[in-house]
This record gives structure tokens, C-alpha cells and sequence, in this order.
């Protein structure tokens, strides 16, 4: 389901709290129009053991606001990455296994 910068932000808001992490700089924060593969194959998140979360937005636009929102709050990404096909945004805990 597509969702609004609102809806995301909410989304993620809500599982940073379980996340058990107290800063932003624990997490990274991404773009991608295939999140499953950039976070499980590239960035080698630990899908059973890791805590991470992804979901689509209405539009590019939209996942880059996103994206840019918690890199300015301390989150680990850069901006400027993808196109205007990536549109899911995904986060992640940086652990010493996972590749940035």
C-alpha cells in the first residue's frame, strides 16, 4: 500500500520506539525501488535478527522528503541516491555486519 510522507514518518516513528536504540545515528536511512534487496542482499541486514522496516510511498518525491526528513535528524544515508523508480524507504539498525 502507497503511503503519504505523514503515514511513513508515523510508520517509522512507531517502530524506532521498539527499536530499543536511543539516537538516530544508530540507524541508516535509504531509498531504493526494491528495499528488500538493497537491505538483505547489499547492505546485509540480518533478516531474522536485526530490527529494520520498509515501506512505499505515493512518489519519489515523497520517499526523498522522507529520506531527507531523518537524515537531518542524525540518521546514517546520504540523499541524492536512486531515481524517480525508488520509491520504497527503508531503515535499518547499523550493526558491525551490516554494510553501509
Amino acid at each position: 500500500m502507497l503511503k503519504t510522507y505523514d503515514e511513513i514518518v508515523s510508520y517509522i516513528n512507531t517502530h524506532l520506539e521498539k527499536s530499543g536504540k536511543r539516537y538516530y545515528s544508530d540507524f541508516y536511512i535509504g531509498i531504493s525501488k526494491d528495499a528488500v534487496k538493497r537491505m538483505f542482499e547489499e547492505h546485509h541486514v540480518d533478516k531474522k535478527h536485526s530490527w529494520w522496516v520498509y515501506c512505499t510511498a505515493d512518489t519519489s518525491d515523497v520517499a526523498r522528503k522522507v529520506e531527507k526528513h531523518y537524515l537531518d535528524l542524525g540518521m546514517r544515508g546520504s540523499d541524492g541516491g536512486g531515481d524517480n523508480t525508488a520509491t520504497m524507504v527503508y531503515c535499518y539498525v547499523v550493526t558491525p555486519t551490516t554494510a553501509e
